[in-house]
């Protein structure tokens, strides 16, 4: 008899969760080398050498396309949610680039002969749900038959130049924000291990779904001085290449970072994914005053996390004003300076 398709875990066909299962920073330095001469276009404002969110193509009339693909295995066991997920996640490059998505096309891997297609078509109409609460289509895609389930979708968006935003513009004094909080990767391991509670996960998942619609409107916001967004390297790991783009270091006061309920309870339960590990492998030698606590915390692989906001100073108080009013965490976590011993170091 076929098992129903209400009682099949999707987690259990992964090895890895989410942006939890991206190669490791220094891993992927690795694989990128190249021993051919960069290709130069002057119109290619970001490329893969900036380490930012997505690819920038000026179009010459003041405008830029931005393109991104992003794609994972299930972090939960819903279907319709893992379509959903996936889909905020890929969108949230273009948004965390200050621009506005245009299209979508679907990346599907799928076990066909052990999970049922039905469960796909409920992946597809979650990422058909999310795109029109972005006002976009899913336009089509591509599928192949894989040993794992795997989902996301490229996505095309624009910007005008002027509104362009980076990780790599950050200027000296900036505070720092990030619009979400922390946890996922935790509360997600701990769903897995079977000890998270009810409201804990629900609060995990509604934190992956809601869009980073706020990066279009940061976008026109002059002093927001550099954006990125926070996912499967961890906080530590995204702010690293804020501050290595900007050539600038970075004060973390750890207890003004946002994070999910009742994650000392899962650390104590060692609820802590791989990715924790791998991430702190590649980046910890540029990390001061960090402990174990803290280090499961700031290096937790987030999938669909918050936006990282660099913000003049000066105008610190008024972006969280502009925080409040999108419903969005507004409590600044550290600031940017020009020395430093570490990269970043981590206080309070």
């Amino acid at each position: 008899m076929e098992e129903k398709t209400e009682t099949i875990r999707l987690t259990q066909f992964s090895h890895g969760a989410g942006c939890g299962c991206k190669i490791a920073p220094a891993v992927l330095d690795s694989m990128l080398k190249s021993n051919l001469e960069p290709q130069h276009d002057p119109r290619l404002l970001v490329g893969h050498d900036k380490k930012d969110d997505a690819a920038v193509y000026d179009l010459g009339n003041g405008k830029a396309i931005i393109s991104t693909t992003d794609f994972f295995m299930p972090i939960v066991d819903d279907a319709f949610d893992f379509g959903r997920i996936a889909s905020v996640n890929a969108i949230s490059d273009i948004y965390a680039m200050g621009g506005r998505p245009l299209v979508a096309i679907a990346v599907l891997g799928w076990p066909v002969n052990t999970v049922p297609v039905e469960l796909a078509n409920r992946v597809l109409e979650g990422s058909r749900t999310v795109c029109r609460e972005a006002g976009i289509a899913l336009a089509g895609g591509h599928s192949i038959d894989n040993q794992e389930p795997l989902f996301g979708l490229a996505v095309t968006g624009e910007v005008e130049i002027k509104n362009l935003k980076q990780n790599s513009t950050a200027r000296k004094g900036c505070r720092l924000f990030l619009t979400k909080p922390l946890g996922v990767g935790i509360i997600t391991t701990a769903q897995k291990k079977g000890l998270v509670s009810t409201t804990d996960y629900l609060q995990a998942v509604n934190s992956m779904l809601k869009l980073n619609k706020a990066g279009e409107v940061f976008g026109k916001l002059d002093y927001v001085r550099a954006l990125t967004d926070v996912t499967g390297f961890g906080l530590l790991g995204h702010l690293g290449e804020m501050c290595e783009g900007s050539n600038l270091f970075a004060v973390v006061e750890f207890s003004k970072v946002p994070r999910l309920d009742n994650l000392d309870y899962y650390i104590e339960q060692k609820c802590i994914p791989g990715g924790t590990k791998r991430n702190w492998d590649s980046y910890g030698s540029t990390v001061s005053g960090i402990d174990d606590y803290r280090k499961s915390i700031l290096c937790d692989p987030q999938t669909s996390g918050g936006l990282l906001v660099a913000v003049d100073e000066s105008a610190a108080a008024e972006f969280k004003n502009q925080c409040s009013m999108l419903g969005l965490e507004s409590e600044s976590l550290g600031y940017l300076t020009d020395a430093g011993e570490y990269r970043i170091t981590v206080t309070g």
